[in-house]
């Protein structure tokens, strides 16, 4: 059965009842495929861990690993020493693991004779679940779909390998410790917090094809959200989701190629889910994120199998007849349309009303008695 969204329900394991770190007992929501219930437009619900964490259960021969020791944390407050007992490591080791875990965005509370837990629920990402979420059609334009637990950044992982020969290959990441936006500003990376995902893919037609590419991608990506129940997201040019005035997420399109052979892009999602409080400290402009919109928490699977279920089709089309498709999809995301607005160009600041997207993807905006078109690259754009 198909969701409100058309989407086939998402996969999760069946149920179970578990104890949360809170001490309440928490409700495993499950929709795997067969599952005939409908989200019927309601945000995304999150789910608890999944169950392949336990399979990376603790040895006494063999040394803990990060999510191992998050399973076991998830199950409940345990001592540093059932901890260190169990994983053969000594209590300093494990305190390391727990600092190090912390550095990397999980809140761990600990105190002295109580030990540690997990302040809130973790959710982490598997690829299985996201594959299995996915429309059938997209699903089957994946050349690669994976999980890593730490990288510099998606993006520069795919950008050093070469793109396949046929379909995307996706790479998405727990924690970036590199993380950029464009013109390399920094996008806070928090470890099982946010999606950070890239696809890597190929196109005819040339470098020269790419331009707008980063407006259709934001078209696909918002539309999905709103297909998600997140109807507040919008698109903010040249290359920023927004909802409610604030930033939700950013793309970066990066590749290479020749300018009339072939060429190979590097798409770039960064999509703030779970804002922790310590990572919310350092960033310098409004932001909002899914669990704020839905009023309760998200399932990141669940949000990365809709991007992508929109997204290997937005590519195909785009490809195919370039950015005309999305022009009026844009004009329905758009919320600098109508607006008043400040374009820096060169440390110069224009003044004027943002008139939507020309046909190149370029932003109208009415200077006085004239309208300027401005591209990507050039300017930076805030509401005045």
């Amino acid at each position: 059965m198909m969701t409100s969204h058309g989407m086939p329900p998402v996969c999760c394991r069946p149920p179970t009842r578990r104890r949360a770190s809170c001490g309440a007992p928490m409700q495993r929501h499950a929709r795997c495929p067969g599952d005939q219930s409908s989200m019927q437009g309601a945000p995304l619900l999150h789910m608890p861990p999944p169950a392949h964490l336990s399979a990376h259960a603790f040895s006494r021969t063999a040394a803990v690993d990060d999510r191992a020791l998050l399973a076991k944390l998830a199950s409940g407050r345990l001592s540093g020493d059932a901890l260190a007992r169990d994983a053969g490591l000594t209590r300093a080791a494990v305190w390391k693991r727990i600092q190090n875990l912390r550095a990397a965005g999980v809140d761990i509370e600990g105190r002295a004779g109580d030990g540690y837990r997990l302040a809130t629920p973790l959710d982490l990402l598997d690829a299985a679940c996201i594959r299995a979420g996915m429309a059938p059609d997209a699903a089957a334009g994946l050349a690669a779909l994976d999980v890593a637990w730490t990288l510099e950044s998606s993006n520069t992982t795919l950008l050093a390998q070469s793109a396949p020969e046929q379909g995307v290959a996706v790479l998405l990441a727990e924690r970036q410790t590199g993380g950029r936006g464009r013109r390399g500003r920094q996008w806070t990376s928090p470890l099982g917090a946010h999606i950070y995902l890239s696809a890597s893919r190929r196109f005819s037609g040339g470098l020269g094809q790419l331009a707008g590419l980063s407006l259709a991608v934001g078209v696909a990506v918002a539309e999905a959200l709103r297909g998600c129940g997140f109807a507040d997201v919008g698109l903010k040019w040249p290359n920023d989701l927004l909802a409610r005035e604030r930033k939700l997420g950013g793309l970066l399109i990066e590749g290479g190629g020749e300018m009339t052979g072939n060429a190979r892009a590097v798409i770039g999602l960064g999509l703030n889910v779970h804002m922790p409080a310590a990572a919310a400290a350092s960033i310098d402009q409004p932001w909002i994120d899914l669990d704020t919109l839905a009023g309760r928490p998200v399932s990141r699977d669940q949000v990365v199998a809709a991007v992508l279920s929109a997204l290997l089709p937005a590519l195909d089309l785009f490809e195919a007849q370039g950015l005309v498709p999305f022009l009026g999809r844009y004009a329905d995301l758009d919320v600098l349309s109508g607006r008043a607005v400040q374009v820096e160009e060169a440390g110069t600041r224009h003044r004027g009303v943002a008139l939507g997207l020309a046909a190149d993807g370029a932003l109208r905006v009415r200077l006085g008695d004239t309208v300027r078109l401005f591209h990507c690259g050039e300017v930076s754009v805030r509401p005045a």
